[in-house]
């Protein structure tokens, strides 16, 4: 049952986003921001919900942990550290991929509308959605944020994430390999340093086991861009 619509959607997304901005050190490289937001807009032209008009904005947070997270109605954050650990252009355009795919399917909305009529019920659901521009966001985004609701889809939403940003990627130009290769990353950053990816892993599915589901819908034959100068280059300006 989805209850919040696409303008409710991305009014809780600006609160929301403000809060976290507020709360979140960032990366202070303006070469850096701008190159992922490039790679995210980029992206983004080719999410596959031509229905909702999203204004996506991409955010690096200075944070050496390897993860991203997407707030509702558009903005995507992702962690210094995961823009480090990815070995290729590729890899990081998988991240940003999947975090995009979790808005263009509305994973957030869907989550949302299930936890607030858990917890509040259809009556003041409605009660705060109709002042959805102001204190009903503000009110909506404050309960989204304290409780960590953009860190728990279900592992059903993350297949699908998965899935919808192989055909982002390969639709956008990047060999679609490098959401493979990114759990493959993953899994050998575990074993040298398990501190870096202890968020990831306490709220998405296994990489192995993500890995294994997309071996059967990427394409095996390789195609489009794995790599750039600029990639590495941006890189080695985060060390």
């Amino acid at each position: 049952m989805q209850l919040i619509s696409v303008a409710d959607e991305i009014a809780i997304g600006k609160q929301a986003q403000a809060q976290i901005r507020h709360k979140t050190p960032q990366v202070k490289d303006a070469a850096v921001h701008a190159y992922v937001d490039r790679i995210g807009r980029r992206l983004a032209a080719h999410a596959s919900n031509p229905s909702t008009h999203y204004p996506y904005s991409f955010t690096v947070a200075d944070n050496r942990e390897i993860n991203a997270f997407a707030l509702p109605g558009g903005p995507v954050w992702v962690n210094r550290g995961a823009i480090q650990a990815a070995g290729s252009e590729s890899q990081l355009a998988a991240v940003l991929a999947h975090e995009i795919a979790h808005i263009s399917q509305r994973h957030a909305a869907q989550q949302l509308s299930n936890e607030l009529v858990t917890n509040l019920g259809l009556n003041l659901l409605g009660a705060l959605l109709g002042n959805a521009g102001g204190a009903g966001a503000a009110n909506i985004a404050a309960r989204y944020v304290a409780g960590g609701a953009f860190l728990k889809f279900s592992r059903d939403d993350e297949q699908e994430a998965d899935r919808v940003g192989v055909g982002i990627m390969t639709r956008a130009g990047w060999d679609a390999h490098g959401m493979i290769e990114l759990m493959n990353t993953i899994r050998e950053q575990q074993k040298r340093d398990p501190g870096s990816v202890e968020t990831f892993f306490s709220n998405h599915p296994s990489p192995r086991d993500r890995a294994e589901q997309l071996a059967r819908v990427v394409p095996k034959r390789r195609a489009g861009r794995r790599d750039s100068a600029e990639f590495q280059a941006i890189r080695a300006r985060l060390r």
